[in-house]
């Protein structure tokens, strides 16, 4: 497995990681599309020059689907960003899909899966792998019962996988990466801290509650040697105090890969 981070198209950002020992960079374009788009070549310079790869690449939150069916303006745009991935040889882009509550749940998975179709078409013509992200943000293809309708149907669609998720909606996500590890793509490594029931904070991975241990165990058993990506995502783990909650992060973790 490979260790690296989530991070953005600043040169600043492929110094850093490369200074860290890392391995490979995330870049998640969420709203910032346009703003990835237009630096593109610059990305593409920045990462050769600091032999530092895109390890990924996603578009998190958006509306894909309406009860109309797939919004094409929103279709473009993830071709364009598939079309990017490849440029950048970047072999997994990460998408999901909103529910259309207008709409009952084989409705919503009809188009989905219509949706993904044609990402995934895209995706073989450039080289790229579509996974969908296990988060809850304007996502519903995020627990078992959707993967086995979509995942189940869609041979060629994989999972972006975060425990934290899972965590705090209540899941096993020890027993979703034994049902669903062999379509894992590319896992996030974020704390999570539960307390009184509760969502407390997202302290660094390896300071919480997550039993990685055992998560990378049953990654091991599922023949998972993909990239491992660190998500600072704290709001107590800021400036100096999250620059030691990542260095702990790859400290960590690199006694746990093999």
């Amino acid at each position: 497995m490979e260790l690296g981070i989530i991070s953005w198209i600043e040169e600043e950002n492929f110094r850093k990681a490369k200074e860290l020992g890392l391995s490979f960079v995330e870049l998640d374009v969420n709203d910032r599309a346009e703003e990835f788009l237009s630096h593109l070549d610059q990305v593409i310079s920045f990462s050769k020059a600091y032999e530092m790869p895109v390890g990924a690449m996603g578009r998190w939150g958006s509306d894909r689907i309406s009860k109309d069916g797939i919004r094409q303006e929103e279709l473009e745009l993830e071709y364009r960003l598939i079309d990017a991935a490849s440029r950048l040889e970047c072999g997994v882009y990460i998408t999901g899909c909103n529910y259309v509550e207008e709409l009952s749940y084989y409705e919503n998975c009809s188009f989905a899966i219509a949706y993904f179709e044609k990402l995934i078409a895209r995706g073989k013509e450039k080289g790229v792998k579509i996974a969908v992200y296990n988060c809850r943000w304007n996502n519903f293809v995020c627990n078992p019962m959707a993967y086995t309708v979509i995942h189940g149907y869609l041979k060629d669609l994989y999972i972006k996988y975060d425990t934290s998720h899972c965590i705090y909606d209540g899941g096993d996500y020890l027993q979703e990466t034994k049902d669903w590890g062999d379509r894992f793509i590319h896992v996030h490594l974020k704390g999570s801290l539960v307390i009184g029931g509760k969502r407390f904070d997202d302290p660094p991975a390896g300071m919480d509650q997550t039993n990685w241990g055992a998560f990378l165990s049953a990654l091991y058993a599922k023949g998972y040697n993909g990239r491992l990506s660190i998500e600072p995502h704290s709001e107590t783990w800021k400036g100096e105090l999250g620059d030691k909650g990542v260095d702990f992060t790859i400290k960590y973790f690199r006694g746990l890969i093999l």
